[in-house]
């Protein structure tokens, strides 16, 4: 680690730099706590790092403390679970995964959302990543994960007086991060070299630990490379498409010559989206060189062991680079690999390109479809959809045909589930339960549990975020330079004994988080109830080139400006992991309103699952298949009408209507102890149906059954050298 030095220094603080230097203590409850009580405050200011919060102590300053607050004994406790966790394989992978001991996954995406101060995510894909590398590391499926490290990481978010979003980018202090420099067989620094026709790309590479997963991160910012290079991966989503291409090379390709330069020998590739599909033109050229294979065979054998996962249906969702652009980044690779840069044009051409000009484009989800022999969209419906989206590259199939299956994605539970829920489970289910949460017997527990129990749970859950959201909006008043007796007023708005209801997520538009605002009376109307008051509290950024998102953000943050809203309606600004975290964790019911058939999956409704929260939901994603009739509440039927503001419009009766005659109507439906008792039964209801459904261990333990090991199987130890 950087700047922590420990040779020499007291054991205690030796055992803490440790538990910082792995990010396994971000879903460990022992040592979340234990840095959150070496200094609450100072560890909330630093956004939840522990080795910022180290670095302002001496050795002998945190012996002090620990003395003082009686923490000797729980860090040597979490320094010995951290061990044990470290060098224990657990019996799932000993029975489950075989070849891949050996030969491990690569597992490919362009962010990792894996804690809030290592901010190289931006929203949902980037989450999923982190939780699926995290289960993966709970099972101990041998895995390895490719990414970029962004200096500047994803914008901070903040709200100007007009309610319009203003994005705000910070250098991250490299120093305090868990990163250390990969090294080769030989033990030097590795950097790796990506050749265009404007010269050469170098990058670094950093790495960290994530549970038992190494997480590789190349870095362009190297002595050789332009100005303009330097700065390619300082920022998520930053720049044009010249700006993306070059991105998506250093993480497909130059992501496969870190792994051979670190000794690895991976048998399956998984490529996490599009983004980093040029990966399998290095491991063709590869193929190539060392093995003697045409372009065309060795395309064949690296797509066997190819798993390539298409995680939305939304056009822009698809990268598309130019004909120009291609030729000035990629011609010197297709001379590697012995073809033009026209036939390379058509590997990723897209007859249906929504720019009309389909020669014209390269689209790299067409290649990454053609490059992999696994190929799986990430819910049942997203998958009927992908196939009927991308049939016309297989006109010889019929549409279920496809070769495209689907792996419902899932949430990480250690992450996701608040402690106190945590704790209620382990009064509740049998010992061993963490470690069989796929099993549905374990979760049918929760109907063992006292209804009022939960319930009280549930409202310490709330408080929570009550505090923390007051805490925030006043923070926002304040930055925007409004009056201190403004910022004062979010003291005690948010009513504990409202409905409240959390809406949270990238702010796209077919998300349509203004869906509600359509009827302003009849909003005021059902909010502003005193006997059954309801709030909204909303979060999400959008992209900084969206300004029609942008619009319903501002659309939302301004009607505090109305005199019926302000103490009903909330933006919570800058949403990240640790915003998340406490409104899954805290809201009543969780609100999603994409166009259908939209939503790939979603998972910020699985997480709520998980702290008894209840869904309202489009039934698109994940929720087309989990909701039952009584695990939750669905807006629609499911139908689909061809015209998009009709759609809308129906929709949005659907909404008013179960949120007025379901919804409110069974949350204030309290016996004499203000228990909503038809309420709760839904709560575990949800739990026992969909909690062991939706969790990251079974998705990856899904891909390791469905995709990981009918891949690896024949792979050659020469594929890599």
């Amino acid at each position: 680690m950087n700047a922590l030095p420990s040779t020499g220094t007291p054991l205690l603080y030796d055992k803490c730099v440790e538990i910082a230097s792995n990010l396994w203590w971000s879903w460990n409850p022992e040592a979340v706590n234990l840095f959150r009580d070496l200094d609450p405050v100072r560890w909330r200011k630093l956004d939840h790092n522990p080795i910022a919060l180290l670095k302002e102590f001496t050795p002998e300053l945190l012996e002090a403390k620990a003395t003082e607050l009686a923490l000797h004994s729980r860090i040597h406790y979490a320094y010995r679970l951290l061990k044990q966790y470290e060098n224990e394989k657990p019996q799932w992978a000993r029975t489950h995964c075989g070849v891949l001991s050996a030969m491990p996954v690569a597992y490919f995406s362009l962010e990792f959302g894996v804690h809030e101060s290592l901010p190289i995510y931006s929203g949902g894909l980037g989450v999923l990543a982190g939780d699926h590398i995290k289960s993966a590391s709970n099972l101990g499926v041998p895995l390895v994960a490719v990414g970029l490290f962004y200096s500047q990481g994803y914008f901070k978010q903040h709200l100007d007086k007009n309610g319009w979003q203003q994005e705000e980018y910070i250098n991250t202090k490299v120093e305090n991060l868990p990163l250390t420099q990969a090294l080769d067989k030989d033990g030097k620094p590795i950097q790796i070299e990506i050749e265009t026709n404007t010269g050469v790309l170098y990058a670094k590479v950093r790495q960290l630990k994530v549970g038992r997963v190494r997480l590789l991160l190349l870095d362009t910012d190297v002595e050789g490379n332009s100005p303009e290079d330097r700065e390619l991966t300082a920022r998520l989503y930053g720049g044009d498409n010249r700006t993306r291409l070059r991105q998506e090379m250093v993480a497909g390709i130059g992501g496969v010559r870190a792994l051979v330069a670190m000794g690895l020998t991976p048998s399956v590739w998984h490529l996490n989206e599009g983004h980093c599909v040029f990966a399998t033109l290095e491991l063709v050229r590869r193929r190539m060189e060392y093995e003697g294979f045409s372009f065309e065979d060795a395309c064949i054998r690296i797509a066997e062991h190819t798993v390539f996962t298409t995680h939305t249906p939304v056009p822009a969702g698809h990268d598309r680079f130019h004909y120009n652009l291609m030729k000035e980044h990629l011609e010197p690779m297709c001379r590697k690999l012995g073809i033009s840069i026209d036939y390379l044009m058509e590997l990723g051409r897209d007859p249906h390109d929504p720019s009309g000009d389909p020669n014209g484009n390269f689209c790299s989800t067409v290649l990454g479809l053609k490059m992999a022999r696994h190929v799986n969209a990430v819910s049942a419906l997203h998958g009927r959809v992908s196939r009927r989206m991308w049939k016309h590259l297989f006109p010889e199939k019929k549409e279920h045909e496809v070769p495209i299956g689907h792996i419902t994605n899932g949430v990480h539970l250690d992450s996701w589930c608040a402690d106190q829920m945590k704790q209620l489970y382990d009064r509740s289910f049998e010992r061993d339960w963490l470690h069989r949460i796929g099993e549905p017997g374990i979760w049918q527990e929760i109907y063992k549990v006292d209804p009022g129990v939960l319930w009280e749970t549930h409202l310490l859950l709330k408080n929570m975020l009550i505090t923390f959201a007051r805490r925030r909006l006043a923070r926002q008043i304040r930055f925007r330079g409004e009056s201190e007796t403004e910022a004062e007023s979010m003291r005690t708005v948010l009513r504990p004994d409202a409905l409240t209801i959390g809406f949270a997520r990238r702010f796209a538009t077919y998300k349509r988080a203004t869906i509600l605002f359509g009827d302003p009376d009849r909003l005021a109307k059902m909010l502003c109830s005193e006997e059954r008051p309801v709030q909204l509290i909303f979060a999400g950024k959008a992209h900084p080139a969206d300004v029609p998102g942008k619009d319903f953000i501002r659309e939302i943050s301004n009607m505090r400006h109305d005199p019926r809203f302000s103490e009903h309606i909330f933006f919570v600004e800058d949403y990240d992991i640790n915003v998340a975290r406490h409104m899954v964790h805290g809201v009543d019911v969780w609100l999603n309103t994409p166009r259908r058939p939209l939503e790939a999956s979603g998972t910020s409704g699985q997480k709520a699952v998980l702290n008894g929260a209840l869904n309202l939901s489009i039934l698109d994603g994940w929720w087309a298949e989990a909701y039952d009739g009584e695990n939750g509440f669905a807006i629609g039927k499911g139908t689909l009408h061809a015209d998009a503001g009709i759609q809308f419009q129906q929709d949005a009766e659907y909404l008013y209507s179960v949120l007025e005659n379901e919804v409110i109507p069974l949350y204030f439906d309290q016996d004499a102890h203000g228990i909503p008792r038809r309420w709760v039964q839904r709560m575990m209801n949800s739990i026992a149906s969909l909690a062991w459904r939706f969790s990251a261990d079974r998705m990856v333990a899904d891909y390791v059954r469905e995709s990981y090991l009918p891949s690896a199987g024949g792979m050659s130890c020469e594929t890599i050298r």
